[in-house]
């Protein structure tokens, strides 16, 4: 019954005490502004103002409007601005898919100024999905897939956002310390750790060695990489990682690295974001930001 038209104009006349003065406060005709507030109380079979004069004044009924309307607008007004917002792509919640274990360090270097520059953007980071990461993306359970493996798929663009060599990570007294890569059969007699991925997904399986017909004398997964690369430190075993990666660790660890077969593992991170989403302002300059944290 009562519309915000109506609560717009009886604030105005209560803080004029004028038609003409308030008419012209809401780029309304006179007519058309008595013309709305007669058809409400009409509707509210309640009288809202009276002339006093040359002014208006407003009865208990409209006073009681009026307190309601100088509550409700502001609140409406923020609505209109937060609506506004989210059709813009300020606002919003940007939930990311993580299909790398270890470029949750990368995502650090991109989360924090992300963070500066969307003060209305809530951030989550999934790395287990139920089906897989193109299903969560697919089914509205993440905003943006972080994966160094696309697929193709209609609905969905994949940005590719930095390239890094994949490199075996020894101790630094390892005997194939003087190599500078290492072939599959190399590794036959090695305990290979990773993290706790389907080795098919593993790049060092399916590019090395799975073509060459080898496996590890063991393989063994580990969900932490600081672990991991304490346990390669200490020589209990070999693991395939990126090379920034590695670099990093190499700073406090007795590590060195080598590429895996002659020609080495080259990859690229992508971000996978479906096609309705991309208009939205704060997923296309996340990807933006993601394209600009370099790493070593």
């Amino acid at each position: 019954m009562i519309e915000r038209a109506h609560l717009a104009i009886i604030r105005q006349l209560g803080r004029e005490g004028s038609l003409t003065a308030a008419a012209r406060s809401l780029h309304l005709s006179q007519s058309a502004l008595s013309h709305a507030i007669r058809r409400l109380e009409v509707q509210a079979g309640s009288q809202i103002w009276r002339r006093e004069g040359r002014r208006v004044v407003l009865t208990p009924a409209g006073e009681h409007l009026r307190g309601a309307a100088e509550r409700l607008l502001p609140q409406l007004d923020r609505l209109d601005d937060a609506l506004s917002d989210f059709a813009a792509g300020d606002q919003g919640e940007l939930r990311i898919g993580m299909e790398c274990h270890p470029c949750y360090r990368w995502l650090l270097r991109v989360v924090e100024p992300f963070l500066d520059r969307w003060p209305c953007v809530d951030l989550d980071v999934i790395r287990q999905f139920q089906f897989g990461g193109m299903a969560a993306l697919f089914q509205h359970e993440i905003d943006i897939l972080v994966t160094p493996d696309p697929i193709a798929r209609r609905g969905v663009t994949f940005t590719p956002v930095f390239d890094y060599e994949q490199v075996l990570v020894i101790a630094a007294d390892h005997r194939f310390v003087d190599r500078s890569w290492v072939a599959a059969e190399d590794l036959a007699e090695e305990t290979l750790l990773t993290y706790p991925v389907e080795p098919s997904r593993l790049d060092i399986f399916s590019e090395l060695l799975r073509p060459a017909g080898v496996m590890p004398r063991r393989h063994k997964t580990l969900e932490s990489t600081d672990i991991m690369l304490q346990m390669v430190a200490a020589n209990r075993g070999v693991a395939a990682l990126p090379r920034w990666l590695a670099d990093e660790y190499r700073e406090r660890l007795a590590l060195a690295t080598l590429g895996l077969g002659h020609h080495g593992i080259a990859k690229q991170i992508h971000l996978g974001v479906r096609h309705a989403d991309e208009a939205s302002r704060f997923i296309s300059d996340f990807i933006t930001q993601a394209g600009q944290a370099r790493l070593r």
